[in-house]
């Protein structure tokens, strides 16, 4: 059984955690939901449950940068990103403290939680704040690696993790390099760019279009900031259109992110964005939710039918 990624997430952080003192977590009342639980028990001493005071937790999370520390801060995304975009902005981005913003639940998967707990704007909250790197989880392998990398490297990062597993993309073992993107297949009509779950349903819609001959590029962008720009540039060239598919609004996220690189580089290539419309979510199954909003392998294959009938 796969497992899910917040599992993923817990059980990574409580052993690498082990392995650097300089770890602490920090958690607003919902370990047991974002599964920080799992570094209580492993280091008691370097957890702090700060209550429901969320931009409280992100100023702790400030002093204890400040003295070397390496503060992961973990709530609901949703509540990240707004309760704590001040301090996200004015320490760690404008302070360049090493703070480890965990956004638990990103996108629709707190389904039935409904709008006031869907995070579909974290994205573009987090991207337009200077200085700090934003990331998304696509799988438990992925998931593992910015655990990692984010202890590893001293620098503000955001990252976007998910209530529910997601299919594997990638073998253990795997590398990844901040700020590169991965092809997951390669293809020469078309490119789905790619964050998070839609990752795996891009390949589900690929091998429909499979059937009628058509041949489906599939990258992932883990990191929405820095975006690979070099691998955004080459599949405009390399394919006749551009697809982005994200759990997120279309205002702000990787969609956002790609046609800037295309408008500043003046590449003229058909760009269709499979995302959240400019609205609040219902409440529902996250199937049934991810479906509503066109994010489906059978409607995003109709998404990228209809953008390459505009590129020939």
């Amino acid at each position: 059984m796969t497992p899910t990624i917040r599992d993923v997430y817990g059980a990574s952080l409580a052993r690498y955690g082990l392995l650097d003192e300089r770890v602490v977590v920090l958690d607003a009342d919902v370990s047991a939901s974002t599964r920080t639980g799992t570094f209580a028990q492993a280091c008691p001493d370097r957890f702090f449950n700060v209550g429901i005071a969320e931009a409280n937790m992100a100023a702790m999370a400030a002093g204890l940068a400040s003295e070397g520390k390496i503060p992961f801060i973990n709530t609901f995304a949703v509540f990240m990103t707004t309760l704590g975009a001040l301090s996200a902005r004015t320490f760690a981005g404008y302070g360049r403290l090493n703070i480890k913003f965990m956004g638990a639940y990103g996108g629709v998967s707190d389904a039935y939680d409904g709008a006031t707990h869907h995070s579909v704007e974290d994205l573009a909250i987090m991207r337009a704040i200077p200085g700090i790197q934003v990331l998304v989880a696509s799988d438990a392998v992925l998931t593992d690696w910015l655990v990692r990398n984010a202890i590893a490297v001293n620098a503000p990062m955001y990252i976007r993790l998910s209530r529910d597993a997601m299919p594997p993309l990638y073998p253990e073992g795997e590398s990844f390099t901040l700020g590169q993107g991965k092809v997951l297949r390669q293809g020469t009509d078309v490119t789905v760019m790619t964050c998070g779950i839609l990752g795996s349903i891009a390949l589900q819609a690929a091998d429909i279009l499979a059937l009628d001959g058509f041949s489906v590029r599939v990258v992932d962008h883990f990191t929405i900031k820095p975006i690979d720009k070099d691998l955004v540039r080459r599949c405009a060239r390399e394919t006749q259109a551009i697809v982005t598919a994200e759990e997120h609004s279309v205002v702000g996220g990787l969609g956002s992110a790609v046609a800037e690189v295309l408008v500043r580089d003046g590449l003229n290539v058909p760009l269709e964005m499979a995302g959240i419309p400019d609205c609040y979510t219902q409440s529902g199954s996250y199937a049934a939710l991810l479906a509503a909003y066109g994010l489906d392998a059978a409607a995003l294959a109709v998404r990228i039918r209809s953008v390459l009938a505009r590129a020939r």
